[in-house]
Parts: structure tokens; C-alpha cells; sequence
């Protein structure tokens, strides 16, 4: 039988600990176990309320927010999901204090769980290190892209690596990514991106002139027989921003399934791709209590240092 606490709504005042919090997040730790894609129905079809009104899953809670929880169910097998003791094992970590952490985080292996996924990096650290009361992602990659991921161990850092990010000072994020055709020495994309979404959850990103502002940077590394290595430098951070981007300025990313091109993906697949070609390879922050500059280096995977090898062989032939 549902508790009471399950079957009627109630309001939710914000304090000064959820300021900057985005509402979607909030809802996942207030209603724990309760799936991603349940969270985002509720928020789509007006279940959620702040102040009386709507909002999309990006809205930034403000102090003294009247929060309209739902009675959602809990899901009750959250405590059965079986998470491999040794799976941080190939997390490396590039660094960790008692403020934060950034990790070289593996291809194959979500930042959280969600649709379809049992769990991710972040249920992942909560289950396998519970000496961390506080863990949250400061920002995502997808779940094919690996290389430098940061997370925040306290609010206070969290907040401050967010302003960084959402004020494009401080933070420099570079990726390196195998692209189809001969790109230039460098070039830019600045066209806005909107998310569009399914049933579930934001699924795709297109380029529109009413989207959001977006900005990558091109930079090429090293040119192939019909391909090219690019670093890809975000100047912003949106979803799918780099893969979106490369793909309009007519250089899909080889191997990505949404964006790219099937031929050239099959092609590097003959090649011993087995993934997306996205690697976040250097980040830099200055860190969020002494403001110190950091600077992080993943190198590149050998599944795709191996890619790379190929096509220099096919080249000399």
C-alpha cells in the first residue's frame, strides 16, 4: 500500500541551499527512485509547478520557490540495482579534493542513469563510495564520448564551477574528434542549437536560428584520405553541441549513430571503430575555493589511437 506521503501532492520552499539547482535535478533527489523519464512527463504536462507556474527542466530554482511536488511512486527496486564493485576501477581520477573531482571518464559508461540505463558514473559513486555525502555532475557527456568529466563534492563548489561555465570565463574545453572529409586548417560554427524531444526526454539537437547560442571552435590536427582529426573547442556547452556542429559545417563525426553518415561510419568501423570518435581530451577551470588554474589531460583512448594508425597506414600505401 502507497504511504501518504505518495498519494497527495505538497509544496516545497526552496532555501538557500538549492539556489542555481535545476529544477529537474531537484526532483531526481526529492523523489528518489522515481525514473528520469518520470521526472521529465511531470515537468512536461504542468505536474510540476513553481509558484504556480510551469517550467522546463533547464529552470534555475530561486530562493523562496514554491516547489508543487506530485505523488509520484517510488520506484521500490532502486536499492536492487547491482552496481560492479570493481566499475570505478576504470574511472581513472585526475584529481580529487575534499571540493572536487575530475575523472577520465570511460566510453560506454553514462554520467547517469536514465533511459534505458540502470545507472550511471554518478549512481556509481554513490553506491561504491558512500563516504561522500555530497556528489553531483557539474556537467555531462554523453555516454560514447570519453575524457574529462568534473564533479562537485559540496554545493558551494558545484554553484561556482556552473558560474564558470555559464560565464564561458575560466573553463576551456577541448575535444578531439575523427570527422569525415578534408576540413580546413580552422574554422567556426556559430549556429544556435534547439533540443527537440520524444515521448521520453530531449533526444536530438538541431541547428536553428531561434536556438540557443552555441560557438565551436575547429582546429585541425591531422588530415586523412577522406578524413580528418580535428580539436574541437567549446565555447559554449549545449547538448550534442560538438557533434551537431561538426555535422553542419559538413564533417559528421565518425561513428556517431544520430548525426553522422552511415557510409563513412561503416567505413570506420573496417577500421576497428567500435564507438563514437569524441574524446574530451583537455580541460581548464580555475579551482572553485583557492581559484588556482587547473589544467587536466586525458589522453586518447588506444581503441582510438588504433583508429588513428590505420588510417596513417592506408595513407602511406
Amino acid at each position: 500500500m502507497s504511504s501518504p506521503s505518495a498519494q497527495k501532492a505538497r509544496v516545497v520552499e526552496a532555501g538557500p541551499a538549492d539556489i542555481g539547482q535545476r529544477i529537474d535535478n531537484f526532483l531526481l533527489k526529492t523523489l528518489k527512485g522515481v525514473p528520469r523519464t518520470r521526472i521529465y512527463k511531470a515537468l512536461r504536462k504542468g505536474e510540476v509547478r513553481v509558484n504556480g507556474s510551469r517550467k522546463k527542466p533547464t529552470y534555475h530554482i530561486a530562493e523562496g520557490d514554491k516547489i508543487r511536488v506530485p505523488p509520484i511512486r517510488h520506484s521500490t527496486t532502486e536499492g536492487d540495482v547491482v552496481i560492479p564493485e570493481k566499475l570505478l576501477n576504470h574511472v581513472p581520477v585526475l584529481l580529487e579534493d575534499e571540493h572536487m573531482m575530475v575523472v577520465n571518464k570511460p566510453s560506454g559508461l553514462a554520467v547517469h542513469g536514465g533511459s534505458g540505463m540502470e545507472y550511471g558514473l554518478i549512481e556509481a559513486l554513490r553506491k561504491l563510495r558512500p563516504e561522500l555525502t555530497y556528489i553531483e555532475l557539474v556537467h555531462r557527456l554523453d555516454r560514447e564520448t570519453s575524457g574529462c568529466l568534473m564533479l562537485a563534492k559540496t554545493r558551494s563548489a558545484l554553484l561556482a564551477l556552473q558560474q564558470q561555465l555559464a560565464e564561458a570565463r575560466s573553463v576551456r574545453k577541448h575535444y578531439l574528434a575523427l570527422v569525415m572529409g578534408n576540413t580546413p586548417e580552422s574554422f567556426r560554427n556559430g549556429t544556435p542549437l534547439k533540443q527537440t524531444r520524444n515521448e521520453e526526454d530531449y533526444k536530438r539537437v538541431v541547428a536553428f536560428e531561434d536556438g540557443q547560442p552555441a560557438l565551436t571552435l575547429f582546429q585541425s590536427r591531422q588530415q586523412f584520405n577522406g578524413a580528418a582529426l580535428l580539436e574541437a573547442e567549446l565555447k559554449t556547452g549545449r547538448m550534442h553541441q560538438a557533434r551537431v556542429h561538426a555535422c553542419h559545417s559538413g564533417f559528421p563525426i565518425a561513428g556517431d549513430r544520430l548525426y553522422g553518415d552511415r557510409g563513412f561510419n561503416n567505413e570506420m568501423k573496417k577500421r576497428g571503430l567500435g564507438r563514437l570518435f569524441l574524446h574530451a581530451e583537455r580541460l581548464r577551470l580555475n579551482h572553485p575555493v583557492s581559484g588556482q588554474q587547473q589544467d587536466f589531460y586525458a589522453a586518447m583512448p588506444s581503441a582510438l589511437e588504433a583508429v588513428i594508425a590505420r588510417l596513417e597506414d592506408d595513407q602511406a600505401d
